[in-house]
């Protein structure tokens, strides 16, 4: 007790240091850590819905590439029995009418691929658009801060890079 007295320490004083400790310490973390926790929770979440809609963004390309095919083969398809039965009634006719049959179906044939290389190329052009755009908005949710049109610009070039 003594040597506690020599070093300047006195009891009474302690106990008020660790009971004000005590009422600092059960304040902050009410009214302090509790909000911060939360925050930060709230971010998590954000965060993992952005991956979601980055997932469900990716699912979406796969299924309009597989569909862009299959419009392809489709096209290409119904291209090639044009051009059969082109050829069939070429043979059923005189050598002039067959020219101009398959003159007709060379003419279809270049119509539907550009059809559909049209339909391809504005399905790919809003596919990008509205990859941008989610991309900017999850960049915005995520850092929390509002983008200039130097950064929608960037990540928009950014984003088409890695898709395109």
């Amino acid at each position: 007790m003594e040597i506690l007295n020599q070093l300047g320490i006195d009891w009474p004083k302690i106990i008020a240091q660790i009971i004000i400790f005590g009422i600092v310490y059960l304040v902050l973390s009410k009214y302090a850590f509790g909000p911060v926790t939360a925050m930060l929770e709230q971010r998590r979440a954000r965060i993992a819905e952005g991956e979601a809609n980055l997932g469900t963004i990716r699912e979406n390309l796969a299924a309009t590439q597989a569909q862009s095919a299959a419009v392809l083969d489709k096209a290409n398809a119904e291209a090639s029995r044009i051009v059969k039965e082109a050829q069939a009634a070429a043979v059923a006719i005189a050598e002039q009418k067959r020219q101009e049959t398959v003159a007709e179906a060379q003419l279809i044939i270049t119509k539907a691929k550009e059809a559909t290389e049209l339909e391809r190329t504005r399905v790919l052009s809003e596919l990008k658009r509205d990859f941008g755009r989610l991309v900017i908005e999850t960049t915005s949710k995520v850092t929390g801060k509002t983008l200039t049109g130097e950064d929608h610009a960037r990540l928009n070039k950014e984003a088409l890079s890695q898709i395109g």
